[in-house]
């Protein structure tokens, strides 16, 4: 193992100010999602698997990785590529992030991975290229389709960079800018996400009494957040939550795809319909015109991606036709080592 005895970079303070900052914005980061890196001397400062960027201030998120080892790796198309644990500068309670093969492709000092809900709302379109060049005159950015978070991705992201491409858009995934420093990172992620504002329209209020009774003795209850229910106010959107996933997040915390309560049905008969053995119970019951409904031990994180879901697609006009991640590729994130980790650590 490399042992690196370097100090963290002089600027690691300033980068941990940024995460913590944009951590707290649900329209860039929910829960773990997202990570932040900074590059000095070979070594790659990166936010640990199954941390918050929210708490990088306060806590010790960020970890070392052996820069040159993990992009010879990937250069190489070795397997180890897609285990960031065996690239640690130094041994460690923490795995550095499921990402941080993607953040090495970058020759940029410090990288910004976000999961930007405007971003996300134009990266699940299927015309994402067209709409997003309109937005993006200007950026050297470029639009990657969706793989697996981790080396599958990396190597597809290694292949579009230009020697100046500082943005890229991950079909179904998200946000990444690349700078030399920590300001201009920021400098340039508040530029992009300008560019990619949407309108998300006015909220409407849930009826939570009536909420309440639908989801008396189901285990469900209404959900405390009024963006979740904007799902339940118009039809398009909630026959799109319906359809399947849309980005990686949702699959692990929410299930391959929100429930639509039929008219007639209990929650336990829609819940019941939903369910396919080996995946994840549904978590998002949606009751036409009322509002949503979670479980009632939702966690934290549970909750934010609820809260993404509608977020997201508050976002899409009703005419553009989404992508989905499949059922396959939902199976392979379900079923790897990285997230199942990464998971364990949001559930405590």
């Amino acid at each position: 193992m490399f042992n690196s005895d370097l100090p963290p970079p002089v600027d690691l303070p300033t980068l941990n100010i940024l995460s913590a900052r944009i951590g707290a914005d649900p329209a860039l980061i929910q829960a773990a999602g997202g990570n932040t890196s900074i590059k000095a001397s070979g070594v790659m400062w990166i936010k640990a698997s199954g941390t918050q960027l929210a708490d990088a201030v306060r806590r010790d998120i960020m970890v070392p990785v052996d820069l040159e080892r993990i992009r010879a790796a990937l250069g190489a198309r070795a397997d180890i590529a897609d285990s960031p644990a065996e690239f640690l500068a130094r041994p460690g309670a923490l795995r550095p992030s499921i990402e941080t093969s993607l953040h090495a492709v970058f020759a940029q000092r410090v990288v910004v991975h976000v999961h930007c809900v405007n971003t996300i709302a134009l990266a699940i379109r299927a015309d994402a290229e067209t709409a997003l060049t309109a937005l993006l005159q200007g950026f050297d950015w470029r639009f990657v389709p969706y793989h697996r978070p981790g080396a599958q991705l990396a190597a597809q992201v290694a292949v579009v960079l230009g020697p100046n491409t500082n943005v890229v858009v991950l079909r179904n995934h998200g946000l990444i800018v690349a700078a030399e420093s920590v300001a201009a990172a920021e400098t340039l992620l508040n530029r992009v996400t300008q560019a990619l504002s949407l309108d998300p329209g006015a909220d409407r209020a849930a009826d939570m009494e009536k909420l309440a009774l639908i989801a008396n003795g189901t285990g469900f209850a209404p959900c405390p957040d009024i963006e979740t229910h904007q799902l339940a106010f118009d039809p398009v959107t909630w026959l799109r939550a319906e359809r399947g996933a849309l980005y990686p997040d949702h699959v692990l915390f929410c299930g391959l795809g929100a429930t639509v309560l039929h008219p007639g049905e209990t929650v336990a008969d829609a819940t019941a319909r939903s369910f396919a053995p080996g995946l994840p119970a549904p978590v998002i019951v949606i009751v036409p015109d009322l509002g949503v409904l979670i479980p009632q031990d939702a966690s934290p994180t549970v909750r934010a991606l609820c809260r993404c879901l509608a977020d997201v697609l508050r976002r899409v006009p009703q005419g553009p036709n989404l992508t989905y991640i499949t059922p396959t590729e939902a199976g392979s994130l379900l079923n790897w080592d990285a997230e199942t980790y990464r998971a364990a650590l949001n559930a405590q």
